[in-house]
């Protein structure tokens, strides 16, 4: 009887022991995420193989697994940068971005755990650095944002795609111009545009003139055909003519047949 206490410590020992050892030995990776193996007695980061997918899995308890999330993220960032001039220009700029998973151990490996602060923002930074200061702030400020847009992306992504981060788009949400700066390019566009529909109304009106012109010079060239073409003759054949479409009519009327000038006819009616 005295026996069974002593028997029964070391048994519930081993007990707790083992359950610690099977807890230490498994891990469950969450959906959207991979696990980094690393053997602390085989050769360090597992980068030779695929990360460690996931569910559940056994693990040597003298091992480690880091989990990285391997879904597209955002990082948005505000900074300054300077315009080819040397003004102060403010961007704020987003990125999405995720990790290559079958580079994973090796971004691990190089990069650590701290990569998006390490590698993706220093990256982000300079390419906007580089790519803003090409510009002007009128440039930034009016037509230049699409593709300011897309030569950061470009950029960034040379730089990315050596450090086993995959770059899925940048987004410029704002550009920011000093205030003196911004009121004068706005006045300078406001008379640009004013000058733009002054020479349109110009340029309208002198088409409409010249419209009237031809349309005058026309008018007088066919005058002068008809006149030339209206002999006394066919002045008389189209008064017969009228005097007989006339006769036709059931409207009273007198006809004097060659009583007026150049003997054409004379109508008198009492209608």
């Amino acid at each position: 009887m005295d026996r069974l206490p002593k028997l029964g410590l070391p048994v519930i020992i081993g007990v707790i022991l083992l359950i610690i050892l099977i807890v230490k030995s498994t891990i469950t990776i969450a959906p959207g995420k991979a696990g980094v193996l690393y053997r602390t007695f085989g050769g360090g980061v597992v980068t030779d193989k695929p990360p460690m997918s996931e569910g559940f899995h056994w693990v040597l308890p003298w091992n480690k697994v880091y989990v990285y999330n391997v879904r597209q993220q955002e990082l948005s960032e505000k900074m300054q940068v300077l315009s080819s001039n040397g003004l102060q220009i403010g961007l704020d700029a987003t990125a999405w971005h995720q990790p290559v998973r079958e580079k994973l151990g090796l971004l691990h490996q190089e990069k650590g755990e701290r990569y998006i602060t390490d590698v993706i923002l220093p990256a982000i930074r300079s390419a906007a650095r580089s790519v803003v200061g090409r510009y002007t702030p009128e440039q930034l400020y009016s037509t230049k944002r699409d593709a300011i847009q897309e030569e950061i992306f470009d950029e960034t992504k040379k730089i990315l795609d050596k450090q086993y981060v995959q770059l899925n788009e940048v987004l410029v949400r704002d550009i920011t111009l000093p205030p003196t700066i911004k009121t004068a390019i706005e006045t300078k566009l406001r008379q640009e545009q004013e000058t733009l529909e002054y020479e349109f109304r110009l340029e309208k009106a002198e088409k409409e003139a010249e419209r009237q012109r031809i349309e005058a010079e026309g008018k007088a060239a066919a005058n002068r055909i008809l006149s030339a073409s209206l002999t006394d003759k066919i002045l008389q054949e189209k008064g017969i003519q009228a005097t007989v479409e006339l006769s036709k009519s059931q409207n009273s009327k007198v006809i004097v047949i060659g009583a007026g000038n150049d003997g054409m006819p004379i109508i008198l009616g009492n209608q």
